[in-house]
């Protein structure tokens, strides 16, 4: 009975306009209320324990500095000049864009990890030069989208942070290298369809008459830009310094780059870049927070062990089962963001993942694929909104573009599934 109202006002909550974070701590409270009147032993004192165990992990340190690190580069520069390197390497032509937009935003997942930050970098460089070529604004809204979705595999990711904090087992180490070759199999699967629609489509036109970047300048202007990754990722490789403090050290690093290198950030931008990241940081962290109340609820009230027992004696092989959960995380990233996703869902399907001994880590690159599709999947896809919004375009008018480009990323899903060494390989061959 308390169960089914957990859910029931969770439903309610979002039906009726309240946000993620807040309907799952109301309707987590609410169950835990009722429990206490009927059983005297769940305790109200269980909300305010658990809202402070949600957040009180030290791997989350990371997120408010991730998020930073993106808005710091975002006003940097850096994004133009290695779209301008690019244009240098890839040359002028029919595709050759969108091309570039794939591969810049894959680049800056190295960086920041935040697919609506890149969405709106890429966006702010790539949309406009994408028009003067003669692309559609809704087809560069779309490529800009997808690409911008990539950034939650390629490391760093806050998407496996969090995964990392609910799954024992799953190292953030481990996940950002399983991540990586999925990350890139995500960019070329995206490529493909998106250089054949251009041609297919005759757009970019007036792409070859646009000039070419020379290439040496190019680099030497992007070399900082370039550095970022090989400084965060290589740091951790290296022990230098753990995901957390590699964030720490991206943050002034960025600072550098924008105030010292390229003079784009002055003392008075700071302001403004603190509070961006501060309150999107601040809403990512809340709606952890307010999950945890809600997964205490769905582990005390005995509600998993229940739906567990009913999934694996449905008669359904494995095979069945983990394509039931794609179905149905693919809908569900239609609606809701991939932190709330991972917070509502994770604690439900880890009895699943133990009673197939499916690896953590291989589980946490499908889990965070399907997150990755969603945010580029109409009708309530974050990339596509802030990529639309940049365009000045309606979300309807993508659709017809970006169908192809969410059919293309359940392809390279699909080979992850079937060969999961390709999430495995590189954490395994790194010994973690």
């Amino acid at each position: 009975m308390i169960a089914s109202l957990l859910f029931a006002a969770f439903a309610v909550f979002l039906l009726a306009g309240v946000p993620v974070g807040a309907a799952l701590g109301l309707a987590g409270a609410a169950a835990i209320a009722l429990a206490n009147q009927q059983t005297q032993w769940f305790g109200l004192l269980a909300v305010p324990q658990n809202f402070y165990a949600g957040l009180g992990k030290y791997p989350l340190l990371a997120i408010p500095m991730f998020v930073l690190v993106g808005s710091i580069f975002d006003r940097s520069g850096v994004a133009a000049r290695l779209v301008n390197l690019a244009v240098a390497m890839v040359g002028r032509g029919p595709g050759m864009l969108p091309l570039v937009a794939i591969g810049v935003a894959m680049f800056l997942g190295g960086i920041s990890g935040s697919g609506p930050a890149t969405a709106a970098a890429i966006g702010g460089v790539m949309l406009l030069a994408m028009q003067r070529a003669g692309y559609p604004p809704a087809f560069s809204a779309s490529v800009v989208a997808a690409a911008a979705s990539t950034d939650i595999l390629i490391p760093p990711s806050v998407a496996f942070i969090v995964y990392s904090v609910l799954v024992p087992g799953a190292s953030v180490p481990a996940l950002f290298a399983a991540g990586l070759v999925p990350g890139m199999l995500a960019g070329l699967a995206l490529a493909i369809p998106t250089v054949w629609l251009a041609r297919r489509h005759r757009m970019g036109q007036l792409e070859a008459d646009l000039p070419r970047p020379p290439f040496w300048r190019s680099l030497r202007e992007a070399s900082w830009g370039l550095a970022a990754p090989v400084l965060i990722l290589g740091g951790m490789r290296a022990g230098w310094f753990t995901p957390t403090e590699a964030a720490v050290v991206a943050v002034f690093y960025g600072l550098f780059v924008g105030m010292v290198i390229y003079r784009t950030i002055r003392v008075r931008d700071l302001f403004v870049i603190l509070r961006e990241s501060g309150e999107l940081s601040a809403v990512i962290l809340l709606v952890v927070s307010l999950a945890a109340i809600f997964a205490f609820s769905l582990s005390t009230l005995g509600v998993i062990d229940p739906i567990t027992n009913a999934i694996v004696h449905s008669g359904l092989g494995e095979g069945a089962v983990l394509a039931m959960i794609i179905l149905m995380l693919i809908v569900l990233g239609m609606f809701l963001d991939g932190i709330s996703i991972f917070l509502i869902f994770v604690p439900l399907m880890m009895p699943i993942l133990r009673h197939y001994q499916w690896d953590p880590v291989w589980f946490g690159v499908i889990l965070t694929l399907n997150v990755a599709i969603g945010q580029f999947t109409p009708p309530m896809a974050v990339n596509l909104m802030v990529s639309s919004r940049i365009a000045g375009v309606r979300m309807e008018d993508t659709t017809r573009w970006v169908l192809w480009l969410v059919g293309a990323m359940c392809v390279a899903m699909l080979c992850v599934i079937v060969w999961p060494q390709l999430a495995l390989w590189l954490p395994h061959t790194l010994g973690y």
